[in-house]
């Protein structure tokens, strides 16, 4: 993202709305997806995210610093983990796949409803929303970044989202071996984001989500906009 902003492939305009997006990112969005798994995990017998005060939305009791200037500078940032105890649950595999899964979906909830935001205002002041590039690209990085973030998170590597939700249909064998290596999975995949080795992938998985919610989320407003 430097990148970009300092070629001058980005307008000021573009810059303060993707630093505004990426400020809400980390200081509701973030928060919101770590409590996602907090809330299932309390819904499903386990009170150890609760009892340490991450039952909440409170962002101070989420970020993490290095997480929060990652997400500014490379795009992909992260909160603290929520501690859950899988020996709560009365299914322990599937326990920890619906909390894992509850992540990337609050990404995607939120990117929807702000993609719903968008098109309502457009509608009600398409003139203004034509004139302030600012606030079109303001919901873009804003939709964006949340597709790129539930897509990153469903990768099935240690220790991301998508490894727990993997972990559901493997052999305890197999999983005690990717959690005995995970410090290894994890260089490779900061390897890989680095050189780009998951661009493409990434890349394209996270286009064809964000086109999807973003006809999903068009299609109830021209509805209602037709009624009224």
């Amino acid at each position: 993202m430097l990148r970009q902003i300092f070629s001058g492939s980005f307008s000021f305009y573009d810059v303060v709305a993707y630093l505004v997006a990426v400020l809400l990112i980390i200081f509701l969005i973030l928060p919101f997806h770590e409590w996602a798994h907090a809330f299932v995990a309390y819904l499903l017998g386990d009170k150890e995210a609760k009892s340490r005060g991450r039952l909440t939305l409170n962002p101070i009791s989420h970020i993490d610093i290095v997480g929060a200037l990652a997400m500014i500078f490379v795009g992909f940032g992260w909160a603290k983990p929520v501690p859950i105890n899988p020996n709560n649950f009365k299914k322990p595999k599937l326990g920890m796949a619906l909390c894992a899964l509850a992540g990337p979906v609050a990404n995607l909830l939120a990117a929807y409803v702000g993609l719903i935001i968008y098109y309502i205002l457009d509608r009600a002041f398409p003139s203004f929303f034509y004139l302030n590039d600012m606030i079109n690209s303001f919901f873009v990085f804003y939709a964006s970044c949340n597709v790129s973030l539930a897509v990153f998170n469903f990768i099935p590597i240690p220790p991301l989202d998508g490894s727990k939700i993997l972990f559901a249909f493997l052999p305890y064998k197999a999983i005690a071996f990717m959690t005995k290596y995970e410090t290894i999975f994890s260089l490779a995949l900061i390897f890989l984001i680095f050189t780009g080795g998951l661009s493409t992938v990434l890349g394209f998985a996270t286009n064809g989500i964000f086109n999807f919610l973003s006809n999903m989320a068009l299609s109830p407003v021209r509805f209602f906009a037709e009624l009224f």
